[in-house]
């Protein structure tokens, strides 16, 4: 039994007795060489099965705690879960605002939260899992596994949907976009419409983000694993993992939770029609803070996919040609993942690389990042669309004060 305020309010200082759950053991495969994150240690992938550790909560970053507990008394739709380990110990984990205003239900510490785009790098490990089984190779052609294949496609590789390189239009630059977000469709009905567009560039030659390529992604695991996504995702990923409260609401048929929101000029608003059926492998899952604890924990410590899988998925696959972004130096494009020091863009400014994703949709603003030399993670998960300075400011906040730097007040502008 979890002995922690469930609440906002109070602050867990005792053991936080997590379920044990066997970790799925990853093939053997040999490294390849990288420059840029941490490879997890070989040695890891011949343990087999290990149970997820115990976590001891010690409540450890006192300047986290006052600047949100401060803005948490601001009110104005302040509401944002929060969890920060170093290695297997939680330094942080509280939830401020209201899961559901309607219903007078305050957020508490296993709420269950949509990922959004954070759901990307589940996708991209399941790839990597199936090239890591022989299944398939992330150079394999998408044409080996969609068809029929449209001629435009033939130059595709999966590497370059992984890698947002593949030029098929996203999602939102198509036309009508505003119909289609509201708009159930199914897999073959997503991948169909894909067909219909030219790419926007060779593939490989530019990187742009794409939700629609991650779609195609998601029909080429259930091509290749001959389940659905959600299915191989459970199976193969949350279960083994004791991530209990994981799993993805492409059907529309998830309970329990939480309403996302938005400010207009109204006022805060619920977003109900999350419709997620047309990112159900870009951005339909939905999770927890210890449950996305146990996937970073184990992700980036060898326990999901080989060595050689993970230095692909965070190594930097961008063009040589690609640009800054904002004038700032460009993030590296991996697998699901990006890498880059965000701490540049608060102050006080601090270098560490990270690793880490981002979520928007439908009322959920989310930023989940890893630190690997200090193995800290830190997980900001919010319901709220219109706190996406407030989510990144809090992650590097965190990030900065579990890795003794400064302690940021502001965003860089």
């Amino acid at each position: 039994m979890f002995h922690v305020p469930r609440h906002a309010g109070g602050h867990p200082r005792l053991t936080l007795a997590v379920i044990a759950a066997t970790v799925l053991g990853a093939a053997v495969v040999s490294g390849v060489a990288s420059s840029r994150p941490l490879v997890p240690d070989a040695a890891s992938q011949t343990r087999g099965p290990a149970p997820r550790p115990p976590v001891e909560v010690v409540q450890a970053l006192p300047q986290l705690t006052e600047a949100l507990d401060r803005v948490s008394r601001g009110g104005r739709g302040f509401s944002v879960a929060v969890l920060v380990a170093r290695g297997d110990q939680v330094l942080f984990r509280q939830v401020y605002g209201m899961a559901d205003i309607a219903q007078n239900r305050p957020l508490a510490l296993e709420s269950r939260f949509r990922l959004a785009s954070v759901s990307k790098q589940f996708t991209a490990a399941a790839i990597l899992k199936l090239q890591d089984e022989g299944v398939l190779s992330v150079y394999d052609p998408l044409c080996k596994w969609i068809q029929p294949c449209p001629d435009a496609w033939e130059p595709i590789r999966l590497h370059h949907l992984l890698a947002h390189t593949s030029g098929v239009p996203d999602l939102m630059a198509r036309p009508a976009w505003g119909l289609q977000r509201v708009t159930p469709a199914s897999v073959e009905e997503l991948t169909e419409a894909s067909k219909q567009y030219r790419l926007q560039f060779p593939p490989g030659s530019r990187v742009r983000y794409d939700n629609a390529g991650y779609n195609l992604l998601g029909a080429v695991v259930e091509t290749a694993s001959g389940v659905s996504l959600a299915t191989y995702l459970q199976r193969t990923f949350f279960t083994p993992l004791g991530m209990n409260d994981t799993g993805s609401d492409a059907d529309g048929k998830a309970r329990n939770l939480v309403t996302g929101y938005a400010h207009f000029p109204g006022g805060l608003t619920p977003q109900t029609d999350a419709n997620v059926s047309i990112v159900f492998a870009a951005g339909a899952l939905y999770s927890t803070l210890d449950d996305m604890l146990a996937w970073e924990r184990a992700l980036h410590h060898g326990q999901v996919v080989s060595p050689r899988s993970y230095a692909q998925m965070t190594a930097d696959h961008a063009p040589d040609s690609t640009p800054k972004e904002r004038d700032r130096v460009r993030r590296d494009w991996g697998f699901g993942l990006f890498t880059n020091s965000l701490g540049r863009q608060v102050r006080p400014a601090f270098e560490d690389r990270q690793i880490y994703h981002t979520g928007s949709w439908s009322g959920f603003r989310n930023l989940v990042t890893y630190q690997p030399d200090a193995d800290v993670t830190v997980i900001v998960l919010s319901n709220n669309y219109h706190q996406r300075d407030q989510v990144f400011l809090i992650s590097q906040q965190a990030m900065a004060e579990a890795l003794g730097r400064p302690f940021p007040t502001t965003l860089a502008r």
